[in-house]
């Protein structure tokens, strides 16, 4: 377990920027929670708790000492996704986890997740990560299989069901 101030650090890649979840990024947030497309992570959700679940995600840079990021374009702040890694204790093991509200189709998701898992293996030191995926979310498993992860085995959830646990490269197989 981590202090109550660990930071967060910021990434960048080309084109995007991850970084602290913040209290300006609720409005953006809540809208996708909202929608029908939040289904297979969680929603649709109130704008309340959208809320709780957006401190949920700074708790785990707490209790873990690593998270997920908001994702912005470089140009823009306004939040577009939440991206990062995540191990809550009903998870299997540690993922690296996406989605993308604004924006989509341009890659976004996959660049962010590269970020993120270059950033578990080289500053964390892990040598593997999942992607846990809802049946039916085929955009994900693209995502997933664009970064080079393959379908191992299914996972049951007690409160999403059946998830499909995609095995990303490691970090000898991505140097190779």
């Amino acid at each position: 377990m981590t202090s109550a101030t660990t930071p967060i650090p910021t990434l960048t890649t080309d084109r995007l920027t991850l970084r602290a979840p913040a209290p300006r990024d609720l409005p953006a947030f809540a809208a996708f929670y909202a929608t029908e497309a939040s289904q297979f992570v969680g929603g649709p959700m109130t704008e309340a708790e959208t809320w709780r679940y957006l401190c949920q995600v700074l708790g785990h840079w707490t209790m873990r000492g690593y998270g997920r990021w908001i994702v912005t374009t470089r140009d823009d702040d306004t939040a577009i996704g939440l991206v990062g890694l995540h191990n809550p204790l009903d998870w299997p093991e540690a993922e690296v986890g996406w989605y993308i509200w604004s924006g989509n189709g341009k890659g976004y998701a996959a660049e962010a997740g590269r970020a993120a898992r270059a950033y578990a293996y080289a500053r964390l030191g892990w040598t593997t990560v999942v992607s846990m995926i809802a049946v039916g979310n085929d955009a994900s498993v693209r995502v997933a299989e664009a970064m080079g992860a393959t379908r191992q085995d299914d996972y049951h959830h007690p409160v999403y069901g059946r998830m499909g646990v995609y095995r990303h490269p490691g970090p000898k197989e991505i140097a190779a």
